[in-house]
């Protein structure tokens, strides 16, 4: 579905949520994704942050992504949460009486676009550059995912505080540390704003395992203005794990959900910028986000 800029940043500014509960709590029927991640969340134990890092933080980690169906989505977080789970339920984090977290990120890329072409031609040393504010808390990190050598994701975070930019000096010389030393190459000499996100995310922990549930997810092309809405119906929902296959992404298969070759990243671009050639990404980015009309 194709926004304006005013209509995508009204989206992205709208106010927090109410202090706890801190439920969703709206003028106007919520999409059907939004209200879903919410009742998963609260139908869950709670997990504190703490706990998640100590049990679960996956910095190094295989992903893989879904396009769920709401009514889908919650048989499967249902089973998830069983009280009488092998091992115990998955548990919902919860940070100040809220369970649901707004995101936004900003991707960085050269002029060319480096990072989604090496990553569209498979690359095997390939990076990907942002900023993420953690709405609620006003936390900020800059952020550089690598593909590591069993074709794992490798995140390295560094924290933005005050004014610093993700473009600083200190965060460029991150980088340049970052590249050589994982892979003996040096940083691209320009980087800017490509694209922005934004949702609302759930996380479901059980030990070793990560679910990240999104809703709402909005993307703005920061060089044409140009955004798009991702489809009320689904909920993104990605596995984390130090295993290439876990017991959810077994369940989603088991009711005929398979992962989508999907980054928000690429995938957004995709469809905002169709004269791109990113045909790997393009069927799910259109059930993502609908044919846009160009």
């Amino acid at each position: 579905m194709s926004l304006t800029r005013a209509t995508a940043s009204a989206l992205a500014s709208a106010p927090a949520p109410a202090p706890a509960p801190a439920r969703i709590v709206a003028s106007a029927p919520a999409p059907d994704a939004l209200r879903a991640v919410d009742e998963a969340a609260w139908g869950a134990d709670p997990i504190s942050l703490a706990e998640l890092n100590a049990r679960s933080s996956l910095l190094t980690r295989f992903d893989r992504s879904y396009l769920v169906p709401v009514p889908t989505f919650l048989r499967v977080v249902g089973r998830l949460t069983e009280a009488d789970r092998a091992g115990g339920p998955f548990r919902a984090l919860a940070i100040d009486g809220r369970r649901a977290f707004r995101y936004h990120s900003v991707y960085y890329d050269t002029p060319d676009l480096r990072s989604f072409h090496d990553h569209r031609q498979g690359r095997r040393l390939r990076f990907k550059v942002r900023e993420r504010v953690y709405e609620d808390s006003g936390e900020r990190q800059f952020e550089i995912k690598l593909k590591g050598a069993r074709g794992d994701t490798v995140k390295h975070r560094r924290a933005l505080t005050g004014t610093d930019s993700a473009l600083g000096a200190a965060q460029q010389a991150f980088l340049a540390d970052t590249l050589r030393r994982a892979y003996a190459m040096e940083a691209p000499g320009v980087l800017g704003p490509s694209l922005s996100t934004d949702y609302l995310r759930i996380t479901l922990v059980a030990d070793g395992q990560r679910i990240t549930c999104d809703a709402g997810l909005v993307c703005v092309d920061l060089r044409s203005d140009r955004a798009v809405r991702a489809d009320g119906g689904l909920v993104l929902v990605e596995t984390k794990s130090a295993a290439h296959l876990t017991e959810a992404d077994r369940l989603l298969h088991a009711h005929r959900v398979r992962p989508a070759v999907f980054t928000k990243y690429c995938g957004a671009l995709a469809v905002l910028r169709p004269a791109l050639p990113g045909n790997r990404w393009r069927r799910a980015a259109h059930q993502a986000f609908g044919r846009v009309a160009h």
